[in-house]
């Protein structure tokens, strides 16, 4: 899969897209699932690209993660442009088929991030839409929650406690991934999802972009009409990378034999 680079040529640490097709993806969560085998899965987009450039952290936390997909256009695109071809798999839409293996299975789902209502809202309607769904725990942490610190620890032993074998992560990146890297030394047998703001879709309390503005890959310029202070900065720093991605995907398509 396409290479992303941490832009630090001496590190020569790359993280890599690893879910090729949404198929593929969903019968080896499956099996993980069905064997109580933990995993850890974080959904690559161009922001994301940017934070790894500048947060050994997130780095650290990237590279440790079992799955990564594709969760946006241009990380697709550019992956083709590579002569790669893979799916785009955003956090928000592996929920509901993710959710529904578990009801198959029986492991028990909790859901940590976003606040209180939302969490309830999520949590009746997700099983609702997959009969013996068990959703065993609701967490909101507090504002300044640390993916490492002694909330993170409170959080992976609440986690423990209910017998989750499924976490669904709506913490925002990248205290998401980073969690997720910190509770799987943790909580070995825990699958652990970076959903981003997919809870708050699924609860109503935010609206994602229409399908036809998805299909046109226009989401960002939806989002960007929603919340222009919060994102102008965000959405510029993913344009001003796009050069220097597009040739390194070229020099990596003439690369390959």
């Amino acid at each position: 899969m396409m290479v992303w680079s941490s832009g630090d040529p001496e590190t020569s640490r790359q993280v890599r897209v690893t879910a090729q097709s949404r198929d593929a993806l969903l019968r080896d969560i499956a099996q993980r699932l069905d064997t109580a085998e933990g995993f850890s899965l974080a959904t690559l987009n161009l922001d994301h690209v940017v934070k790894l450039r500048r947060s050994p952290a997130f780095r650290d936390a990237y590279l440790s993660q079992t799955h990564v997909t594709a969760d946006g256009r241009p990380i697709v695109w550019l992956s083709r442009l590579a002569g790669q071809r893979i799916e785009l798999l955003p956090g928000s839409e592996l929920i509901e088929p993710v959710a529904a293996l578990a009801a198959r299975t029986g492991v028990r789902v909790a859901l940590l991030g976003t606040t209180e209502e939302t969490l309830a809202r999520a949590a009746d309607r997700l099983c609702r839409s997959h009969p013996g769904l068990e959703v065993v725990l609701q967490l909101s942490p507090r504002m300044g929650f640390d993916p490492t610190g002694a909330d993170a620890d409170a959080a992976i032993a609440a986690i423990a406690d209910s017998g989750a074998g499924l976490c669904f992560l709506a913490l925002g990146a990248p205290k998401q991934e980073i969690f997720s890297a910190h509770a799987r030394t943790r909580l070995p047998d825990v699958g652990f999802l970076s959903i981003g703001a997919g809870l708050d879709f699924i609860a109503g309390t935010q609206r994602r972009a229409p399908p036809v503005v998805r299909m046109l890959a226009a989401e960002w310029i939806w989002r960007l009409a929603g919340n222009p202070a919060r994102l102008a900065v965000r959405y510029g720093a993913c344009l001003a990378i796009l050069p220097s991605l597009t040739l390194a995907a070229l020099r990596a398509r003439q690369a390959r034999p």
